[in-house]
């Protein structure tokens, strides 16, 4: 509900002005700036056993080539260039700790 009210706010700051592609991003960022921050949230509780952390792991890289999809079509310039840059190297550091660590979990 929260989230619905920040768009709304935000779709009517911008006024008719946005088109409806702009509309999305602008949903469709917060939205990957929340995953993206649960998915953090999430790694640092992850002090488990292997299989639970490999669980978290994998989610985690599923999250980060999520939102960089998002980063990738929505935004632009410099902060598109660093933003990429933070869950690609994460997406890599965490598909490596996967490949070294979850055998079969």
């Amino acid at each position: 509900m929260a989230r619905f009210r920040i768009v709304a706010a935000l779709m009517l700051a911008a006024g008719p002005a946005l088109a409806q592609g702009e509309t999305t991003c602008a949903r469709d960022l917060l939205v990957a700036q929340s995953m993206q921050r649960q998915a953090i949230d999430q790694l640092e509780q992850a002090d488990g056993d292997d299989a639970k952390n490999c669980r978290v792991w994998r989610r985690h890289v599923e999250t980060m080539r999520r939102v960089a999809g998002v980063y990738g079509r929505c935004l632009s310039g410099s902060e598109r260039s660093e933003r990429l840059a933070q869950v690609q190297g994460s997406d890599r550091e965490f598909s490596a700790a996967i490949k070294a660590r979850c055998h079969g979990q």
